[in-house]
């Protein structure tokens, strides 16, 4: 919005004796300016916004009640759902989404990419809400059943799929198949929109799904989450510039400079609700939060053209999710061979397995963010290694 009232005065004052008076607006050109700004006034807004959205939920008592379920049967836990967390306001997600979307319309320019993405945030965002919002008001356990996350997850990306594929500027996003570390699209064509419908599915689904597996301990998922979106911010700004992008041979994509804005809002706002959500927690954003957020990075990896660089910057949530699928899958065959069901971890995920060998969850947090940097450290490498 800025950007498009800092244009309209420009454009009225040009050649008059007040342009030179008004000549700062041109910052607003610039994305860098914007995306600082999306950052601070998101990191603001969280500050601001904090504690009387943290009082609210406390009023309307949305806070966690539940006991945790039987771990002995698989060794996994929902992680939200440890009792020394109980009585501590959840659903703040609601927040860090709120201020995300307000942010990067107040100062990105409003592309199709740019509203792809704060769509898909959103919807994400309503069905952990409904999710969370199950959980707490009828005491139901369970939430919305996970075929049917499934299918709110499945429909929005294939509709972003499609969306994209026949959209004549957006095609190549999807019929395009880019692998990190190659200059050259592995897969084109027909070929290349089938397996990129594909990709696309399992990394919006994917990612969304396994942030929230992660969300488990104080400060962990939105931790983990800023640091990954520092990865997009710079590779967003690369694939928005023309110069840039040529130099680094990566995939030019006209438009997606935006979402670094985008990026910068997101980073304020994670920065602003890790103040809260840092140990020991005084709101937890719940599924609320957790799936739009990993969905949205999902999203973004695809419309940089770059789909598969969050499985190498995200390398923690893939870690997250793999310990479960190993942990349920063995139970589940050592059940069936031997008639009683044996665990790979003492719990999962993964990082409740380190707290269960005596771990503080400080130190787990700490270190994960460790590994998560080092991820990073290694997707950026991608940009220069081809």
């Amino acid at each position: 919005m800025l950007y498009y009232i800092a244009q309209y005065i420009t454009d009225r004052l040009s050649g008059t004796e007040w342009e030179p008076t008004f000549s700062w607006l041109r910052l607003f050109k610039y994305i860098t300016f914007r995306g600082a700004g999306a950052a601070i006034t998101a990191l603001l807004l969280s500050w601001w916004f904090g504690p009387r959205v943290i009082e609210w939920l406390k009023e309307l008592k949305i806070r966690h009640e539940f006991q945790p379920d039987d771990v002995g049967t698989a060794g996994y836990v929902d992680p939200r759902k440890n009792l020394e967390k109980l009585g501590t306001p959840t659903m703040g997600g609601l927040m860090i989404v709120v201020i995300i979307d307000l942010t990067t319309l107040v100062w990105a320019q409003w592309s199709k990419l740019v509203l792809l993405t704060l769509f898909t945030i959103v919807l994400l965002c309503m069905l952990g809400f409904i999710d969370d919002f199950l959980k707490l008001k009828y005491r139901n356990t369970e939430g919305v059943r996970g075929f049917i996350k499934l299918y709110v997850q499945g429909a929005l990306t294939l509709f972003a799929a499609f969306y994209l594929l026949f959209n004549k500027d957006t095609h190549n996003l999807i019929s395009e198949v880019m692998i990190p570390f190659i200059k050259e699209p592995v897969l084109v064509g027909t070929t290349g929109a089938i397996v990129g419908v594909i990709l696309t599915i399992f990394v919006i689904v994917g990612t969304s799904n396994a942030v929230n597996l992660t969300d488990g301990m104080d400060g962990l998922a939105i931790g983990c989450v800023i640091i990954v979106t520092f990865v997009f911010l710079v590779i967003t700004y690369v694939s928005g510039n023309a110069i840039f992008a040529k130099y680094l041979q990566v995939p030019y994509v006209p438009g997606s400079g935006e979402l670094t804005v985008f990026c910068s809002a997101l980073i304020g706002a994670g920065l602003g609700f890790l103040w809260f959500n840092c140990y020991p927690a005084m709101v937890f954003m719940g599924d609320t939060g957790s799936l739009a957020l990993g969905g949205v990075l999902g999203m973004v990896a695809v419309l940089i053209h770059q789909p598969i660089i969050i499985a190498i910057a995200g390398g923690i949530f893939l870690i997250e999710t793999v310990s479960v699928i190993i942990q349920r899958s063995y139970f589940k065959y050592t059940k069936h061979r031997y008639g009683e069901g044996r665990r790979v971890f003492k719990m999962a995920p993964i990082h409740h397995h380190f707290q269960k060998l005596g771990w503080k969850e400080s130190q787990i947090v700490t270190r994960f963010y460790v590994i998560t940097v080092l991820f990073a450290v290694l997707a950026l490498a991608t940009l220069k290694i081809r």
